[in-house]
């Protein structure tokens, strides 16, 4: 359970009546005697069974005070000429240790100047580039320019190049070995960052999503999560509450979680990255705890507040599903991001219904009869569309605008509303840890993982209510790259991944069960296409 900064009126423990104070639940010390405790290793022998302890508090962004440096060999490391502004290393990092920030020019050099050493100096300026987006256009509009600079924390950076990959043609990221002296530099890098003011209203385009990040209001994961390297899942996290915390500011935000992965790396005592208030539920009754609160939300007057419910699709295709199904037959102001990684992660990777046909997951093991996942896949956003007055969405994090707007119009909306995004899990999927915004793009255009939204608010018609666009082709089968010819199908997609390895033989021929894979994911981009009205 995470709390706000102010402590809830005194109480008293039943078990021994001593008074739960302020005392208790002082921040500060918990950050200083709990928290560090647990950094320095001492935390297990010398920490009491105290209050604090009793009630599972945790207070907000304490994952801020995590140390990752030791995780990985190697950091990104910015080339800030070839940089242009875009923000998409800062949008896909998982794990809130790459930020970018925009400084007028008069500020900067004033900064500077203050240094002593050229050496170090001449550091800092290499940080900042002047870009079109942020330098050039203002210049000509006769404002003043600003100098674009990305930064990396190195204690949240895990290693896993995924800014780099986002990065792609630009070249402005490249990793580079770690040793101490690197690592104190980029330390004394981050704490200029930190010591510069945040970047100005007027930088910051509200029409281009991306710029959101650039707004403090916006980052409301702090990082310090315990989740795996390049996690596909923490990147869906930071998008959806940069999103809403932009529009709407942390304080009119709550998260009631599933039990999954998003509870384990998110709440593993004493750090959670969150700056909004969370609690955690069981696996099948998120949704329904969700009801409880938005009615008391309610009851209080509390009703432009936005309460998101977490979980991955075993927690809402599955055993939760019922729950989920009720909330929104409720027609209640409740959103929901489901991360998709088609399999319970948390619990070693058993399928879900949410797998994939030929799909090898523990509990589907493929063997000699049985070839993986015979069951096709539960459809989760067609199910959700079925219910009264409901918004949906299925996105990427890859197609960061269409990411973004679903989740604004998800907000916007008045009542209950489902975002499925998919989010690559790099353990269970076989693939490497660079790898989520690519294998997450390749879903969408091989149809494994169409994205769509849904809106009620379109018109009384499935055609005219439900959007396809941001599928590559969009009236046809498949994709066809047209400079190679290349068909974007799901044979394509099996074959990049380790968890259908055992379906394609030595000359690269793919099984019968890919095949019909392949037609069942076909047939489903069929359906789609129906209900949107384009076939």
């Amino acid at each position: 359970m995470s709390e706000t900064l102010t402590a809830p009126a005194p109480a008293t423990n039943r078990i021994n009546q001593v008074p739960i104070t302020d005392d208790v639940l002082n921040v500060q010390d918990f950050n200083d005697r709990i928290v560090g405790a647990y950094n320095d290793g001492t935390a297990e022998l010398g920490l009491p069974a105290d209050l604090s302890t009793l009630r599972s508090f945790i207070p907000a962004g304490t994952g801020i005070l995590r140390d990752f440096s030791y995780i990985a060999p190697e950091i990104p490391l910015l080339n800030s000429e070839n940089c242009v502004g875009c923000m998409d290393c800062v949008t896909e990092c998982p794990d809130t240790a790459i930020l970018g920030k925009v400084v007028p020019k008069a500020k900067l050099e004033a900064e500077l100047a203050k240094i002593a050493d050229p050496a170090e100096r001449e550091h800092y300026r290499k940080q900042f580039g002047k870009t079109t987006k942020y330098w050039n256009v203002y210049e000509k509009k006769g404002q003043e320019p600003g100098y674009f600079g990305i930064f990396i924390d190195p204690t949240k950076c895990k290693g896993c190049a995924e800014c780099v990959d986002a990065c792609g043609n630009h070249g402005a990221l490249a990793m580079l070995k770690k040793d101490d002296t690197e690592l104190k530099r980029y330390q004394r890098t981050w704490n200029f960052y930190k010591q510069m003011p945040e970047t100005p209203k007027q930088y910051i385009n509200e029409r281009l999503l991306s710029d959101m990040m650039l707004a403090e209001r916006s980052l409301l994961y702090v990082g310090g999560a315990g989740s795996c390297m390049g996690c596909g899942e923490g990147t869906a996290l930071r998008m959806m509450l940069a999103a809403t915390g932009f529009v709407y500011g942390k304080e009119n935000i709550g998260i009631v979680n599933s039990t999954g992965c998003s509870t384990v790396y998110a709440s593993t005592y004493p750090y959670n990255p969150y700056l909004v208030p969370w609690t955690n539920s069981l696996f099948e009754n998120a949704p329904a705890d969700a009801m409880g609160i938005r009615a008391r939300w309610d009851q209080m007057g509390w009703k432009d507040k936005q309460l998101w419910v977490i979980g991955g699709d075993g927690a809402m295709l599955d055993i939760g599903f019922q729950s989920l199904s009720r909330m929104l037959a409720s027609g209640m102001n409740i959103k929901v991001l489901v991360l998709d990684t088609q399999v319970y992660s948390n619990t070693g990777g058993q399928s879900s219904t949410a797998s994939f046909m030929g799909q090898n997951t523990k509990f589907s093991v493929h063997g000699t009869a049985i070839p993986g996942k015979i069951e096709r896949r539960k459809e989760l956003a067609q199910i959700c569309m079925m219910h009264p007055n409901t918004f949906v969405a299925q996105t990427s994090c890859a197609m960061s605008n269409h990411f973004y707007k679903s989740i604004i119009a998800a907000n916007e909306y008045d009542g209950p509303a489902v975002v499925s995004v998919y989010t690559t899990c790099q353990p269970e999927h076989g693939v490497g840890d660079n790898m989520a915004m690519e294998q997450s793009k390749l879903a969408v255009d091989t149809r494994t993982f169409p994205v769509l939204i849904y809106d009620p608010r379109k018109g009384n018609k499935i055609a005219e209510r439900l959007s396809l666009q941001g599928n590559p082709s969009d009236k046809q089968d498949w994709f066809i790259e047209p400079k190679t010819n290349e068909v974007y199908d799901f044979v394509k997609f099996a074959r990049s991944e380790g968890r259908f390895a055992k379906h394609f033989d030595k000359e690269g021929n793919p099984s019968a069960a890919i095949l019909a894979s392949k037609q069942e994911r076909l047939d489903n981009w069929r359906t789609l296409q129906e209900l949107a009205g384009i076939i």
